[in-house]
């Protein structure tokens, strides 16, 4: 492949030049960017627990020795298999998939590409508002909490949070309306 053809496929940078950024780069976004990247790692952890306990693999999760922390109670309600596939799967994926998007672009990307920062914005958003719902069935619907899940939830709040100061230039970028 030639490099002009990299070039384009990776967003008009060199892979050399993008390496360099991602790797040494120091600028805030890029920064939160590998934030994200490490809670997604956390959530993935947590998640991949999960995981396990819904699919079979393991038949227990330990809790920490507190009233009301009942992981397998929680990960195996009707509410955890209520989209015809157990949602600890599913917030394993979203969660792997924050990595790849995390990490696409060099450091101006706000700039540079900035539907990426919008999406991953978009996304996170999203999730963390699922997230928060399913925090809330905890106590109000299955009366026990999972450290699992608080975990996952967490991880989503933080991320989305992280995405939102590129997301905030990102947009700028792409009304033309930057300062």
């Amino acid at each position: 492949m030639s490099n002009e053809i990299v070039k384009t496929v990776i967003g008009g940078r060199h892979p050399q030049e993008l390496r360099r950024e991602l790797q040494n780069g120091k600028s805030e976004n890029l920064g939160r960017r590998r934030a994200i990247i490490g809670l997604s790692l956390v959530g993935m952890a947590a998640m991949t627990a999960v995981s396990l306990l819904q699919t079979g693999i393991v038949k227990h999760l330990p809790d920490p020795p507190i009233d009301n922390f009942d992981s397998d109670k929680v990960n195996s309600s009707d509410t955890a298999y209520a989209l015809g596939v157990p949602d600890g799967t599913l917030s394993l994926a979203s969660l792997a998939a924050n990595i790849p998007i995390a990490a696409f672009g060099g450091e101006n990307r706000a700039q540079e590409t900035p539907l990426v920062p919008l999406l991953a914005a978009g996304k996170a958003v999203v999730e963390a508002v699922i997230a928060g719902w399913y925090f809330y069935q905890m106590p109000a619907k299955e009366k026990a909490w999972c450290g699992y899940c608080i975990t996952g939830a967490l991880a989503n709040f933080g991320i989305a949070a992280l995405t939102l100061p590129e997301a905030q230039k990102a947009w700028k970028a792409f009304t033309g309306k930057e300062s």
